[in-house]
């Protein structure tokens, strides 16, 4: 779903736009839109992703280098 919001983002569309146009296929809110800080919490979480790639990976490897449960 984020691909499609920073398709139409980038095409000049609002979030509120897009918000009515989307969504959610499966769990509890299935078959409803999503709501607007969710839509917005994914396109800043996307940017930081984007803005600090390093600390993302380095997370990504703490979190493999964690103990496992058995």
């Amino acid at each position: 779903m984020l691909h499609t919001v920073l398709r139409w983002r980038a095409g000049g569309e609002s979030v509120e736009d897009i918000r009515s146009d989307l969504i959610i296929p499966t769990g509890k809110r299935g078959g409803k839109n999503p709501s607007l800080a969710s839509i917005y919490r994914a396109l800043a979480d996307h940017a930081m992703t984007q803005a600090y790639p390093d600390a993302v990976d380095q997370a990504h490897a703490e979190f493999a280098a964690l103990p496992t449960r058995t």
